[in-house]
């Protein structure tokens, strides 16, 4: 016959007790009076029972008493969460519960420290990129109020560099703006029908002078003769091709290329790569390089400019659209850059 696990203990015990006094009395009775009556069994259950609620009273009081030390003493744990209801005496059972919670708790703890050496490391890297424009600024300005105003030369050179540091600072006050706006959802996308071919080709012309200056060629993979319908919000998904372009540029070789490709994956996708022949990033940093503010190069890649919230943009812009971004990347051979958007009914 089975029994709940925690009746088990106190019925087990019982039953010993129980039949260890009923043999003892029983044996007594035979010797003195040579019979065995009802009294016997009468005996048996009184004594069963007795012992049963004694022992199933006190197991759960001593349980419930070490259970609530176990709480007081691993702080993980919080006194309050403790089951005011009849504790189990199966101490497997009760075991598994403990450890559990205490797991459940620990993953919680591991989770907030993970927050918060992100959030740490997120407060330096905004200190980092504010004080360097505003240390300029700052420069610029004192050497100017020292007296080197009376120099119209020098007075306009160092407005003019001023001017660049406080565009930097607005810069990254606006992208750091948006980054907050895409993850509490608090910007709204306008999706329209637009060619993104004729898109890219905008970008392309935004960017020739950048790309002059490091003697890049912007391409496509191919000449598209029709134009290739999709749905989105246009000027985000412009801000995605700019920020990822302007990547490719920053990273990219001298005398090298910046290649995009636009295909159809399927009746409801397109696929539009950005591909590069520049430095490349080492595997290790792949996972991290659409981070706020990281950089694969601690030491140098600041001085090329930028906010560094430009990739971390354009993932965020990329899925608020319900969209994949993904990165391919050899150290030395060059990176390439894909997104996914919804392909037009246009197109059909």
């Amino acid at each position: 016959m089975s029994y709940p696990k925690k009746y088990s203990l106190a019925i087990g015990s019982s039953l010993l007790i129980t039949s260890f006094a009923t043999l003892a009395t029983g044996v007594l009775l035979y010797f003195y009076t040579e019979t065995l009556s009802f009294w016997l069994l009468l005996f048996f259950l009184v004594t069963f029972f007795v012992s049963y609620f004694i022992l199933q009273f006190r197991i759960e009081k001593f349980i419930y008493g070490w259970v609530k030390s176990i709480y007081k003493e691993v702080k993980l744990l919080d006194e309050k969460n403790l089951p005011q209801s009849p504790v189990t005496t199966d101490m497997a059972t009760l075991t598994r519960e403990v450890e559990r919670y205490a797991e459940d708790k620990k993953l919680q703890i591991e989770t907030l420290n993970i927050r918060e050496n992100y959030r740490k490391e997120f407060m330096g890297n905004v200190a980092h990129e504010l004080k360097t424009p505003l240390f300029t600024v700052q420069g610029y300005i004192l050497t100017l109020l020292d007296g080197a105003m009376e120099d119209e030369k020098v007075l306009k050179k160092y407005l003019e560099g001023a001017s660049d540091g406080v565009e930097r600072l607005v810069r990254i006050v606006d992208d750091l703006d948006m980054i907050t706006q895409l993850e509490a959802g608090a910007l709204t996308l306008k999706r329209t029908d637009f060619d993104i071919i004729s898109l890219v080709e905008d970008v392309f012309d935004l960017l020739e002078m950048n790309a002059k200056n490091k003697n890049i060629k912007l391409v496509f993979d191919q000449n598209y003769v029709k134009p290739i319908y999709v749905h989105a919000d246009r000027d985000r998904m412009e801000q995605v091709v700019i920020n990822l372009i302007v990547n490719s540029l920053k990273y990219g070789k001298k005398n090298g290329t910046t290649e995009v490709a636009v295909g159809e994956i399927s009746d409801k996708k397109v696929l539009v790569r950005i591909t590069d022949n520049g430095e490349g990033i080492p595997e290790g940093n792949l996972p991290r390089i659409f981070e706020r503010f990281y950089r694969v190069d601690k030491s140098g890649s600041r001085k090329r400019g930028g906010s560094g919230l430009g990739l971390s943009i354009v993932k965020h812009i990329v899925e608020a659209h319900f969209e994949k971004i993904y990165i391919e990347s050899q150290l030395g051979i060059g990176s390439e850059f894909s997104f996914t958007i919804e392909k037009s009914q246009t197109n059909q």
